[in-house]
């Protein structure tokens, strides 16, 4: 079986003295390769025509427009939006930033929840050419203000809600650029603010000379999405309007037509939203909006609105999955559903409860230069990283060892990076082969940042790779597997644990609803301590017979280091926006009794069990161990 590093020897050429069936008698795994291939080329070819046509995404929406006027583009709390009742509100709002006289690429940063208004209000400004920030609804105070600033914004528009009105106002004084307020009138807006109400009720349909954005190009910003924060403020990921075009291949990807109905929990202020509205905007499919995630009602939505394809991010598939089972539950006309973060002990159950023909898991980032995709239906997998796909990959891409101390690749004596071995978890890179995203950033303004994800002369001298500081791992038929973030990933007794592997190992457990691990600090030793934080299921209580079953369940399937020594029950799950665990503040506590009103447990090697730490029996604890 050839190796990663062996691509050289698997060249295309070599298949000229070969039949196809002889390559995979020779390599079994070829065949998985080669079902990818056709949509993979049809998919790039549809890319390629895009940029060589400057077809950028407004004009695809226009398209849309012109070929299904009367079609429903946005459905959203039972109401139906036309492409062409969104196009009339798009012009308005063109009209309206048309009198601004802002330059192409100039910033407007939009603070608002999911609603058709986000998405016209999105459109109207592509039609004149400027980029829209998308600014997380959930922010406030100095987050708000520090990503409204990042982003270079010329003017905010917020949305109608009071609490968004409330966060704007909190940091006013420290803005200098219009702000446009929904939701009130011109003569009940507050001081300082501009009605934008009003505004759209004056503003003409008539529609924009496409001349006003003829100075667009492939690296004119399209819009700035902000990641998480969770390593520092926010910051402003560039997404071209090259990128953007990419977005849009997702239904090809997946076989769609202009048939399909999609299905948005999620902020549209985050990347798998958007490439699903980007998609629907660019085949004329038709998409369902929703303010926010409900567990509860998310499956009948989808038969409401004869929903085709959804998607799902981090945790929303264990919080649907725990809901109290219904007849219905598999009746619906969901063919795909496509995400990041489904782990791999609720996969299968939610997939045959549910009756979801396929399940796509993705793996990506917001300013990568790289994404895969599981075609396949292979549990687990976020898709492949084959010698004969890689070789045929403009962008190479290879999983190197890394430092776990210092989160930087690897290097041998010549300096160059380490390839992992199969089953062997490493740090995913992939090469920049477009100059122009090394000149322009990966965020708006963060030279120190946009050198951080840089990995230069990896293999040879002058090259430079994409650093997704991602662990993965391929199997022996080189499907990928997310392992964790590397931050994530601690070091305990010169081990390295992943704390995802953990949670899914504690999640087997037939009480347990969920697990947060991470690791904590033990003052005098190396590295940091396995910690979860349990949540029991709803019709579960907590009772301490549950500890040994839970230390035999680690003994049995956790090598020693990997075993949490701390456990803490917990009343809920926190976590993000998008359905991710929390875990800064966990870290920040600890194992302090002082501080933690949860109940607090430790291993016990000698009882087979956890059992209550207390301030009484800690320091004894610690000593053990940090031997």
């Amino acid at each position: 079986m050839p190796h990663s590093r062996d691509l050289a020897l698997m060249g295309i050429g070599g298949f000229t003295g070969l039949s196809i069936v002889a390559w995979q008698t020779m390599f079994p795994w070829l065949k998985y390769d080669l079902q990818f291939i056709k949509t993979v080329m049809n998919v790039g070819k549809r890319i390629a025509d895009d940029e060589v046509n400057e077809r950028y995404l407004v004009r695809m929406f226009e398209e849309s427009v012109a070929k299904y006027p009367k079609k429903t583009m946005v459905i959203f709390e039972d109401r139906e939006y036309t492409y062409e009742f969104m196009n009339e509100q798009a012009k308005r709002v063109a009209n309206i930033a048309y009198e601004w006289r802002f330059k192409t690429g100039e910033t407007v940063a939009l603070l608002m929840q999911n609603h058709p208004a986000f998405i016209w209000i999105f459109l109207g400004l592509q039609k004149v050419g400027l980029c829209v920030a998308l600014l997380n609804h959930y922010n406030k105070g100095s987050p708000l203000l520090h990503t409204i600033k990042a982003s270079k914004a010329r003017a905010v528009i917020v949305g109608p809600e009071a609490e968004l009105h409330n966060a704007i106002e909190e940091i006013r004084p420290e803005l200098d650029i219009s702000l446009y307020l929904q939701g009130y009138s011109k003569a009940t807006v507050p001081d300082h603010y501009i009605s934008w109400d009003n505004l759209m009720l004056l503003s003409p349909t008539a529609e924009i000379s496409k001349s006003v954005r003829s100075s667009f190009n492939m690296r004119t910003p399209c819009i700035y999405v902000f990641t998480s924060g969770t390593t520092g403020l926010p910051k402003p990921a560039i997404v071209s309007q090259n990128k953007a075009i990419k977005m849009t291949k997702v239904f090809y990807a997946v076989g769609g037509t202009p048939n399909e109905i999609a299905y948005i929990t999620t902020p549209l202020y985050h990347m798998l939203a958007l490439s699903t509205l980007f998609s629907v905007i660019e085949i004329g499919a038709t998409i369902v909006v929703k303010v926010q995630f409900s567990a509860s009602q998310f499956f009948d939505d989808c038969r409401k609105h004869n929903v085709t394809f959804t998607q799902y991010i981090g945790e929303l598939a264990r919080y649907i999955l725990h809901q109290p089972e219904r007849p219905e539950d598999g009746n619906h006309k969901i063919r795909v559903m496509m995400g990041n973060g489904l782990r791999v002990d609720i996969w299968e159950k939610f997939q045959k409860r549910f009756k979801i023909p396929k399940i796509m898991e993705s793996f990506g980032a917001t300013e990568g230069t790289g994404a895969f995709l599981n075609t396949w239906g292979r549990v687990g997998s976020c898709g492949r990283l084959s010698p004969f796909l890689n070789a045929l990959a403009p962008a190479k891409s290879y999983i190197v060892r890394y430092d776990p101390e210092t989160c930087l690749p690897l290097r041998n004596k010549t300096g160059r990076c380490i390839p992992c071995d199969i089953g062997e978890t490493g740090l995913l890179i992939v090469k920049i082969i477009n100059k122009d995203v090394l000149e322009d950033g990966f965020y708006l303004g963060e030279k120190a940042a946009n050198e951080k994800k840089c990995v230069r002369n990896a293999f040879e001298e002058g090259d430079v790779f994409f650093n997704f500081g991602d662990l993965l791992y391929v199997d022996k038929d080189y499907f990928l597997y997310f392992k964790d973030r590397i931050g994530d990933t601690f070091r305990w007794k010169g081990e390295n644990v992943s704390t995802n592997e953990v949670a899914n190992i504690l999640t087997e457990l037939p009480f347990i609803q969920d697990a947060n691990v991470y690791g904590v600090e033990v003052p005098g030793a190396d590295g940091r301590a396995g910690m979860a934080g349990i949540l029991l299921k709803e019709n579960v209580k907590f009772q301490l017979d549950l500890l040994p079953k839970i230390y035999k369940h680690c003994e049995k399937n956790l090598p020693i280091y990997a075993r949490p020594l701390f456990l803490r029950f917990i009343k809920e799950m926190p976590l993000t926006t998008t359905h991710k665990q929390k875990k800064v503040h966990y870290v920040k506590e600890g194992f302090d009794p002082n501080i933690i009103d949860d109940p607090l447990f430790r291993i016990s090697p000698e009882a087979k069990s956890y059992v209550p730490l207390t301030t009484d029996n800690i320091g004894t604890f610690l000593a053990k161990s940090r031997l």
